[in-house]
């Protein structure tokens, strides 16, 4: 048997040192490829994210006059949800519940005002769960409220963020009624040059990110389209199209089968409704320039989103970007006899989403079942292969809805507005429920208005009690207002 000198054991270990070393850095460089193959390969995603936009443009209303070319545009090219609805019919939380994935109900954010990263700053929003999973994010114009618009943009969030820029308000007030509300209420062709919106320089500042992006990491960008929000101010060239009239449907009487709880909700913001017909009396044609002028900011947002989508295509990865399209809540102008929001009907909880992702959604797809925008933080991470989110989210993914529009989908949208007022969408059917026990119940197929509260109706007792098992089982209690920083 031979044995070895110590100068060959010597060199053989050496070798065998050398040869491991070589195994490593090829292992190692195997490894950083297939990350760069797995970040490469990872979908954009382009969020808009649009104020106040309800249910009457013609995509969701085909007998609507008001077209949203760009927005139409966008749908023929994914999945149009027909009826979406907001998580609370007001800015804050509802857009806390997409951000978060959490309903009202779980986070005790009901209002405006409430502190919502405060009440879930151990719950990481989907910004910052594409930015640890290797994305660029940046961000531009309302996406938060704007009351924590500043506060909480924070760098969890975003790798780069421009603040929506501030409100270019005329001197004076526009639509000639200074008895009628507030500045934020005024309407009218304002600025001259729409270079000088808040939406035009958001979406510039998209662009821009898009143009110069990090080629190694895939992209998230939202843009925060202001309009149509109050007050409502559009450019010149968006006032021009007077053929697009929005015909309001309301009734004198509609009132009269409401429930306790709905007149106590909405008794606050009845003014705007009341003022505006006191307003009609004294001058005559108010409320139909009013609703053109919501009309033209519409135009106005939709044209922006057209800047967008058409820098999408210059700079994007074509068949391998995601858009996705919502609007926070809705907006009433006068159907109901209520003007605003902060009702749980269909004007104000309806909302457009749209859903392009190659591969997944077919072109022109329209998708009837009801869905609530909870939904977006688990679909998002799913289109994105990213698996490492929070598992206690209320929304459910919709990716078996993207795939199949016609999948037997179990679950119904669910809106809230104040701490223990619920409305369930499923079916055919909205029933709301206040804090006070009481309710109403519409068939929508039947009546689309929500004319007849049929929730009195005994023959209607199975239904209610079928509707009443999609609320909160619990509901936290609301978070305390808090002043944001500035």
């Amino acid at each position: 048997m031979l044995i070895p000198s110590k100068d060959s054991l010597h060199f053989i270990k050496n070798l065998v040192n050398r040869f491991s070393t070589l195994i490593a850095s090829v292992i190692l460089i195997l490894l950083n490829a297939n990350s760069t193959i797995g970040k490469e390969s990872s979908p954009d995603i382009i969020m808009i994210i649009v104020d106040d936009l309800n249910d009457s443009i013609s995509l969701l209303s085909p007998s609507s006059p008001l077209k949203t070319p760009n927005i139409k545009k966008l749908a023929e090219r994914g999945l149009l949800f027909t009826k979406a609805y907001c998580q609370s019919p007001a800015c804050n939380p509802s857009r806390a519940a997409v951000m978060t994935g959490l309903n009202p109900s779980t986070t005790g954010i009901y209002g405006n005002k409430s502190n919502w990263r405060k009440a879930t700053k151990s719950h990481p929003t989907f910004f910052e769960t594409f930015g640890k999973s290797g994305y660029q994010v940046s961000g531009a114009g309302k996406i938060y409220h704007h009351h924590f618009n500043g506060a909480f943009h924070h760098t969890a969030s975003f790798d780069e963020f421009q603040h929506m820029a501030k409100q270019n308000m005329p001197p004076k007030k526009l639509n000639g009624a200074p008895e009628y509300g507030s500045r934020n209420t005024d309407w009218g062709q304002w600025p001259l040059n729409e270079k000088e919106t808040i939406d035009y320089k958001s979406v510039d500042f998209c662009i821009e990110k898009l143009a110069t992006r990090i080629p190694s990491k895939p992209l998230f960008v939202a843009c925060g389209i202001f309009k149509p929000h109050s007050p409502f101010f559009a450019p010149p060239e968006y006032h021009t199209n007077f053929d697009e009239k929005l015909e309001i449907h309301a009734i004198e009487n509609d009132w009269d089968d409401l429930p306790g709880g709905a007149h106590k909700l909405i008794q606050p913001k009845k003014w705007f409704y009341k003022g505006m017909m006191d307003l009609e009396k004294k001058r005559p044609g108010s409320y139909r320039n009013f609703i053109d002028a919501y009309a033209a900011c519409i135009r106005f947002a939709d044209a922006q989103i057209g800047r967008l989508l058409a820098a999408i295509d210059e700079y994007s990865k074509k068949d391998n970007t995601i858009i996705i399209l919502w609007s926070d809540h809705g907006f009433h102008l006068g159907e109901k006899r209520h003007i605003e929001k902060f009702a749980l009907w269909e004007k104000s909880t309806h909302v457009p989403f749209i859903v392009v992702a190659p591969g997944i959604t077919q072109p022109g797809i329209q998708c009837n079942v009801p869905v609530d925008l909870s939904s977006i933080y688990p679909t998002i991470c799913d289109l994105a292969g990213i698996s490492d989110f929070p598992q206690n989210l209320d929304g459910k993914s919709l990716l078996p809805l993207l795939k199949n529009p016609e999948f037997n989908w179990t679950h119904a949208a669910l809106s809230t507005y104040g701490r223990g007022n619920h409305a369930v969408r499923i079916k055919n059917w909205r029933l709301i429920k206040y804090r006070d026990g009481s309710m109403e119940l519409y068939n929508v197929s039947q009546d689309p208005n929500e004319w007849y509260n049929l929730a009195p109706d005994p023959t209607y007792k199975k239904t209610i009690s079928w509707l009443m098992s999609y609320f909160p089982k619990s509901e936290k209690a609301p978070v305390v207002d808090l002043k944001p920083k500035k």
